[in-house]
Order: C-alpha cells, then sequence, then structure tokens
C-alpha cells in the first residue's frame, strides 16, 4: 500500500523537477544570494518567478477562504442547535475576514483578486463538490480534518516566502476555533454512539485522498508556484526535504485523527 509521501511527491515534484534542471542556452554562473525567506517582498518580488508564484498562492489562498466561509455558512444549516448554528457563523466570518486580507494584499501589489483566485476556482469548487458532507458530524470533521490538512501544507510553503509574505500567510492560517469545537462534539457523538466511529474515520480517509488529488489539479498548470513549492525558486531543489514536509503533515494528520476519536 502506498503511503500518503509516496502519492504526493509524484505531484509536486514532477514539473518542477524538469524546470529546476532545464539551463537556458544564454545562462551564466549565478551570484551568491540571500535565501527568499531572508529577505522582504520588495527584494524579492524583483525576480518575475518568484512574484508570479505568490500571486498564485495568494490566489488560491484567497479563493480558499471564500469558499470556506460559504461552506461553513452552508453547514450552519445542519447544526442541531441554535447554538452551534451561532458558533459556525461565527467561524464563517472568521474565514471571510481571513479572505477580505488576502484580497487586499493582492490588490496592493497590484494584482486583480478575482484574476488571481480564478485558476483555483474550478478545482477547489470541484473539490467541495466531492465532499459535501451528509450530515453535521462529516460537516464538522471536514472543517477539522480537511481544512487543516490544507492548513499544513501552506505551512509548510510560508518556511519558504519572503518575511512579509509569509506573515500575512501564517496570519490568515489561524485557527478561526473549529479545531476545539469540532473535537468536543465529534467525540461526544462517538461516545454516545461508538458505530459513528467507523463511518467517521472513512470520511476522514476519503478526504485525505481528495485533498492530494485538488492539490495536484491546483498546480497541474501553474508552473511558477509549482516550482517553488518545491524549492525550486532561488533557494534550491531539495527533494528529501519535500518528502520530510509530507511526512510531518501526515503526522500531523494521525495526531488529528486521535483527538477525534478516530483511526488513521
Amino acid at each position: 500500500m502506498t503511503s500518503v509521501v509516496d502519492r504526493a511527491l509524484p505531484l509536486f515534484c514532477g514539473r518542477a523537477i524538469l524546470r529546476c534542471m532545464e539551463t537556458p542556452d544564454n545562462a551564466t554562473e549565478a551570484p551568491a544570494t540571500t535565501r527568499i525567506a531572508d529577505q522582504d517582498w520588495t527584494t524579492a518580488s524583483a525576480q518575475p518567478q518568484y512574484r508570479a508564484a505568490v500571486v498564485d498562492l495568494l490566489g488560491a489562498l484567497a479563493y480558499g477562504e471564500l469558499a470556506a466561509f460559504e461552506r461553513l455558512a452552508e453547514d450552519a444549516k445542519l447544526a442541531p442547535t441554535l447554538a452551534d448554528k451561532a458558533e459556525l457563523a461565527k467561524m464563517a466570518s472568521a474565514e471571510f475576514h481571513h479572505f477580505e486580507r488576502l484580497a487586499e494584499r493582492l490588490t496592493a501589489i497590484e494584482v486583480e483578486p478575482t484574476g488571481a483566485m480564478e485558476p483555483f476556482a474550478r478545482a477547489l469548487d470541484e473539490f467541495h463538490r466531492q465532499t459535501a458532507p451528509s450530515d453535521w458530524l462529516e460537516g464538522l470533521v471536514k472543517a477539522y480534518v480537511g481544512d487543516s490538512i490544507a492548513s499544513d501544507f501552506y505551512r509548510e510553503v510560508a518556511a519558504r516566502l519572503d518575511s512579509d509574505t509569509r506573515s500575512l500567510v501564517l496570519a490568515v492560517l489561524d485557527d478561526t476555533g473549529h479545531g476545539n469545537f469540532a473535537v468536543e462534539k465529534v467525540r461526544a457523538a462517538i461516545e454516545a454512539e461508538p458505530r459513528l466511529g467507523g463511518r467517521l474515520a472513512l470520511w476522514a480517509r476519503r478526504l485525505m485522498g481528495e485533498a492530494l488529488s485538488q492539490a495536484q489539479r491546483v498546480v497541474a498548470d501553474r508552473d511558477a508556484l509549482s516550482t517553488m513549492l518545491v524549492g525550486g525558486v532561488a533557494d534550491g531543489f531539495d527533494l528529501a526535504e519535500v518528502g520530510r514536509m509530507f511526512s510531518r503533515i501526515t503526522e500531523a494528520h494521525t495526531k488529528r485523527m486521535a483527538a477525534l476519536g478516530l483511526a488513521a
């Protein structure tokens, strides 16, 4: 059986490896440069490929936050109590605030937000269509497990970003509160009806698989973004580190499943 790392490495490395190995005819020996992570946006964005990659990253994140807002607002309709409905509405509001911050940043760097989001809308919409929860508990597991997988990935990528962009990305990935809320509700439901555990564990594993498929679609046609994800823009390509990155994401997923009382 292949692991998450085995499946994920080809998704992000295939095209990026080829691009990292390409040598233009007019190439000259590159001067020593400071790592992107040690630069601010003004300095780092002087590299056109890096700027394009960040625009893609912010566009993908912005649409993800907008979609999360819409989904949480929709899931609130499944809430069994008014208190639960209000809690999800509060989370949805936080997601929309994150979207606004990303849209403002795109505008500040002279990029039209909807244009930056457009390349990622179809893949993200398809992911949410494929993983529409059938009930309240599935919605909570998706909010906790599914969103956390994406957040873990973006936090890993943030380590490669310039200081200004990194601060923004980490800020919009702040927990909106649904983590503890979901754990409390799901664990209580499983304790009351243990047989729910098997169904929800299968659902969480499906979310993991769909998240990997979504990631493949998101970066498939975005050369600058796929290259940056594996460290191919300025900082060099490190296949071993990509493997360790996915291992860390997998380990975090396993811990979250345990927190929910589910088997990974």
